[in-house]
This record gives structure tokens, sequence and C-alpha cells, in this order.
């Protein structure tokens, strides 16, 4: 009876050490719970290196088609092939004369619409992130309490089994929660790499004129 309370104490520290390894700070925020290094916005630079975006780019949002474009380029439901097939019918239904113009307010509407959205994806992950630390430390206090109470002599055997289970239940679903931050923490980069090869897909039809 001594060494099953110890028991529950070590089988829930290794559950939600093995859960949310992610903990380990990376980069100047120590609450950032993901290996990947927090970015909180890009920069037009990194992902862009054709001809200077004139001002007037970012006035896409007023072309009912570039928006639109947008929208739907950005999408990741959209096979990155099949956008990049999107991009080059629209450039080559343009007119000569309007392709640079319709194709740089296009980069500029990528860059902008994707990079908010990756920073949307990233303050998400810092409230989850948060929630996640808030359950993990309710989940040591219980499993204190059940040990406490597994400890002592008059404990009721089926008080003590409805907070055993519900431990057990509760760890699971932390677990389920930290397999899933392991893939969001993935998202930004994503988003990032298709953000690049879509604007580099624009460039490329830009330098084969």
């Amino acid at each position: 009876m001594m060494r099953r309370p110890c028991m529950i104490l070590v089988c829930v520290a290794v559950a939600l050490n093995l859960a949310f390894p992610a903990f380990a700070a990376q980069g100047d925020d120590p609450d950032w719970p993901c290996i990947q290094r927090k970015v909180p916005q890009l920069s037009l630079g990194q992902i862009w290196n054709g001809v200077e975006l004139q001002p007037a780019t970012s006035e896409w949002m007023k072309d009912a088609i570039v928006s639109a474009l947008v929208v739907e380029l950005s999408a990741r439901r959209v096979l990155l092939t099949e956008a990049q097939q999107k991009i080059r019918t629209y450039a080559h239904g343009l007119p000569e004369s309007e392709r640079d113009r319709h194709m740089t307010m296009l980069v500029r509407g990528l860059f902008d619409h994707m990079d908010r959205e990756r920073s949307e994806v990233i303050s998400g992950i810092a409230r989850y992130a948060h929630r996640q630390r808030d359950m993990a430390a309710r989940l040591r206090q219980e499993a204190s309490a059940v040990d406490t109470l597994r400890a002592r002599p008059d404990a009721d055997p089926d008080e003590l089994a409805l907070q055993n289970d519900r431990l057990v239940f509760e760890t699971r679903v932390f677990q389920e929660r930290a397999q899933s931050l392991s893939f969001v923490c993935e998202v930004p980069t994503l988003i990032e790499q298709r953000l690049y090869a879509l604007t580099k897909t624009i460039s490329q039809l830009l330098q084969a004129r």
C-alpha cells in the first residue's frame, strides 16, 4: 500500500514531463513553448528579393481580383503546386503593361495576409501554452491529494477510486493537448515556407519576361 501512492505521483510527473517537453524556452521569450524559435513577425526582405515594391502595392485590398486570389492562395488546404499554377494562370492573363503592377500587388497582399495569419497563430500558441501550464500545476496538486488520501488508513475506497480515475483521465487529456501543441508549433513555419514559395513563383514569372 505504501509503494502505490508514490507510484501515482511518479507516473503523473513522468506523464507531464513527457507530454510537455517543449516548455524549454526558445529565444527571448521565456514563456514560448515551442522548439521552433519565436519570430513574432516577418520582414518583407525575408521572403522577397525581386523588384522593389512600390508604395501603391499596399492598396492591394482595393483590387477585388487580387484580394480574392490572396485569400485563395494563402489557404493551406489548397495544394502548393495548385496555388503556384493559379499564380501562373493569373499572370499570363494580364496585359503586359499591367503585369508588374498587379503581380507586385499580389506579393504585398500575400505578405500582409499571411504574416498577419502567422502572428495570430503565434498568439494562439502562447494562450494555449498558458492553459497547459495551469493544467499541469492542477494535475500535480490533484496527484498529491490522491497520494495523501491513499496513505490514510481510514480512506474511503470508493472516493479514492473516483479521484484516481479522474486524475488518470485528466492526465490523458493533458497529454493529448500537449501532442496537439507540438503540431500547432509547426504552423508558423509552414506558413512562412508557403509564403516564400508563392512569392518565389511570382519573382520567377517577373524575371522570365
